[in-house]
C-alpha cells in the first residue's frame, strides 16, 4: 500500500526517493508536490483554532483529483474549492447567491479571521517558475527527517508573499514545512506539520501550526492550528 502524507490538504504520493536516486532539479521536486493532487480520495473532518483567543471554525476537507474543497460549517456558512484540472490551480468561494473565483486583490485576505488567507489555500507558490535547489540533503527537526529545501520566488509583487522556502519531504514527496517571506525578505508566515495519524499502512495529517509574522519587528502576530480527526482507513 502507499505511503501518503499529507500537508494543508494535498495527500502526497508514495515513496518517491531512493539513496541511489540522482538529486532532482527545483522544478521536479516541485512537480513532484504537484502529482501527489492525483492521489486524492479523501474527505476528513477538523477544525481551525486560534492560539490566542481559542476561537474555533469546524471544518470539513474533500479531496479528489480535480478539487480540493473546504466546507466551514459555522455561519455564515462558506466553500471555498480549489480546481486542481487547471495550471496554476483555480480558487473559487461559494457563498448564498453564487460562486466566484477569488482574485490576485484578495489573496492576502484571511479565511474564516484566522492566519490562513486565500493565498496559503490557493498554494500559488507551488508553480512559480523561479525555483532553486536550496540544500538537497536537508534534515528537519530533531528527528533529522530528510527533506528537499526549494526556494521559490514570486513573478511580481502583487500577492502578500514574494520568496517562499519549501521543505519538501523525500520518502514521500509531501511538503512539510514552509517559510514566506515579502519582497523585503522578511518573514511574514511559517506552516509546519508537528502531529501525524497512522492510519493502516498510511499517514494523515493530524495537526499543523500556523504562525503569521510583523514583517516590521519579526513578532509573532498570531498562531493558527489546523487539526484533523483521525480518518477511516483508505
Amino acid at each position: 500500500m502507499m505511503n501518503r502524507r499529507i500537508f494543508l490538504a494535498s495527500l502526497a504520493a508514495a515513496p518517491l526517493a531512493r539513496a541511489q536516486d540522482p538529486t532532482p532539479t527545483a522544478e521536479e521536486v516541485l512537480r513532484l508536490v504537484r502529482k501527489s493532487y492525483a492521489l486524492q480520495d479523501h474527505k476528513m473532518t477538523g477544525r481551525l483554532r486560534d492560539g490566542n483567543s481559542g476561537r474555533e471554525e469546524p471544518l470539513e476537507l474533500t479531496l479528489t483529483q480535480s478539487v480540493m474543497r473546504f466546507r466551514f460549517m459555522n455561519p455564515p456558512a462558506e466553500i471555498v474549492h480549489l480546481d486542481l484540472t487547471t495550471e496554476p490551480a483555480t480558487l473559487w468561494e461559494v457563498k448564498t447567491g453564487g460562486s466566484s473565483k477569488v482574485p490576485l486583490s484578495n489573496a492576502s485576505n484571511a479565511v474564516r479571521g484566522m492566519d490562513f488567507n486565500y493565498e496559503d489555500l490557493s498554494q500559488r507558490f507551488l508553480y512559480w517558475k523561479n525555483a532553486k535547489m536550496m540544500d538537497a540533503n536537508a534534515r528537519l527537526s530533531a528527528a533529522g527527517i530528510k527533506c528537499w529545501l526549494v526556494r521559490v520566488t514570486a513573478p511580481d509583487t502583487k500577492g502578500p508573499y514574494y520568496t517562499v522556502d519549501l521543505w519538501v519531504h523525500k520518502d514521500s514527496g509531501g511538503v512539510a514545512k514552509m517559510e514566506a517571506y515579502n519582497a523585503p525578505s522578511k518573514l511574514v508566515k511559517r506552516f509546519e506539520v508537528t502531529k501525524m495519524w497512522k492510519v493502516g499502512e498510511a499517514t494523515a495529517l493530524r495537526e499543523m501550526r500556523v504562525q503569521s509574522f510583523n514583517p516590521l519587528d519579526g513578532s509573532r502576530k498570531g498562531t493558527t492550528y489546523m487539526t484533523m480527526d483521525k480518518p477511516e482507513k483508505q
